[in-house]
């Protein structure tokens, strides 16, 4: 069942070419100037699809709704009301009425029709169209695959758009696994889950019988590592996301692990150990079992997190007396720190793109979310509240989702994003907290 449920569908046939190019504002074409500080988000329309088959008239109104909540949900889009509209779309092939769309100030307009077959198949395709420019921006697409996939088509066809209009890479056809929360803040039960970006399709990876802690996905989101204390110490374990089997990595009597996550490359992992007062970082290779320890000071080293070229590892420590950022080989060897502004630092994450770390700081006695280039200069705080920590990026290095706590004996948990530039906070998910977003589906 979880292996039906999570694999992914045998989609996306796309049958005429459409590269998603960066396109410059200077070049004409219809665009979002990602660097500007005042982007107001660009309207567009997505009427219902055209249904071309019997059956299909539910997937041609969710698939729209889907497309249009991705995009406007971006903060960089306003999706335009259904009732402002002047023309109704009831054939992909008509001719659009350029004008009626102007009307309605409408920049971008997609299109879309959806068909099935009796073998619970399902297609999609779609067209985006520069209304004030009156031409199609790139070739149409189509996918193709299982009904039960509908929503990944809707995020793919919002991906093509979003690539196309902003130059970035795509994001919402993504999945983010988080520890699921329930019950009374000092009894809370914890177990793993899985959705979708934006909180949708969940399903539990593991029961709430031992508490569990940072889930991280495999570069190629096959696999899960996490930290559980069902030994009643904490111990790391890698889960098969398809088949939800798991096993444990670290089971070394009189230690403690925890804090694990991926190697680039996927065989190795790289993770804290305590042993008597003590806590390095190790790497271990998942197909010999070879453990090499990196770090060797008396301070407490912990929440590694690899660049994407698998070159150096960022990581916390408190050897120079406070918790701050540092910066090593992934061989272990001299590390350099980063961090020197006021209060602690703590979880960084390399950005997907290597340019950025994010991170959790505390000052003052508030939380807040921010990045820094890789050698700790520019500095930026995205966010601030009682509690906010443990950032994870969109695949494409554009969002980042971290876990905002409340205050008091009733306090919760909730999974939040913000885009890097600050803009377009908003809560993703009640109940939850360490969300890990995986790469981009396939």
């Amino acid at each position: 069942m979880m292996r039906r449920l999570l694999s992914l569908i045998a989609v996306v046939m796309a049958l005429v070419a459409a590269p998603v190019a960066a396109q410059s504002c200077q070049d004409g074409v219809l665009c979002i100037e990602l660097d500007n500080p005042n982007i107001e988000p660009l309207p567009f329309a997505v009427p219902t699809f055209v249904a071309e088959s019997a059956g299909a008239d539910q997937y041609a109104r969710d698939l729209a709704s889907v497309v249009a909540a991705d995009l406007q949900g971006s903060g960089l889009f306003r999706a335009i009301s259904e009732d402002a509209y002047i023309s109704q779309i009831t054939s992909f092939d008509s001719p659009v009425q350029f004008a009626d769309w102007k009307a309605i100030n409408a920049q971008a307009l997609i299109t879309g029709a959806v068909s099935t077959t009796g073998d619970d198949q399902i297609v999609v395709k779609f067209r985006l169209f520069d209304v004030f420019a009156e031409n199609q921006m790139g070739e149409g697409l189509q996918f193709v695959g299982s009904t039960n996939g509908w929503r990944r088509m809707a995020h793919k066809v919002a991906d093509a758009v979003y690539s196309r209009i902003t130059g970035e890479g795509p994001y919402f056809d993504s999945r983010v696994v988080f520890v699921s929360e329930s019950g009374p803040k000092n009894a809370r039960l914890k177990r793993l889950g899985v959705m979708d970006y934006d909180g949708a399709n969940q399903q539990f990876l593991t029961d709430a019988q031992a508490i569990v802690l940072a889930p991280r996905f495999s570069p190629n989101g096959d696999r899960v590592i996490y930290t559980s204390y069902e030994s009643g110490f904490p111990k790391i374990y890698v889960l098969d996301v398809a088949s939800v089997g798991r096993r444990v990595l670290q089971d070394q009597p009189g230690t403690m692990s925890f804090a694990p996550r991926f190697a680039p490359n996927g065989q190795e992992v790289v993770f804290s150990l305590t042993t008597g007062s003590n806590t390095d970082i190790y790497k271990l290779n998942l197909s010999s079992g070879e453990r090499t320890q990196l770090t060797t000071s008396p301070a407490i080293e912990t929440a590694p997190s690899y660049s994407p070229d698998g070159t150096q590892i960022v990581f916390e420590s408190d050897r120079s007396g406070t918790q701050q950022l540092y910066v090593m080989p992934a061989s272990g060897g001299e590390a350099t720190r980063i961090s020197f502004g006021q209060g602690r630092y703590g979880t960084p994450v390399w950005s997907p793109r290597g340019d950025l770390i994010a991170f959790t700081k505390q000052n003052r006695g508030r939380f807040h979310i921010g990045v820094m280039r890789t050698d700790g200069s520019g500095e930026r705080l995205l966010t601030a509240s009682f509690l906010d920590e443990g950032p994870t990026w969109s695949p494409n290095g554009r969002v980042i989702m971290f876990t905002r706590e409340t205050a008091g004996s009733g306090g919760s948990s909730t999974l939040y994003s913000v885009d890097i530039s600050g803009r377009n906070l908003k809560a993703v998910q009640a109940n939850a907290s360490d969300p890990s977003w995986s790469p981009l589906l396939k």
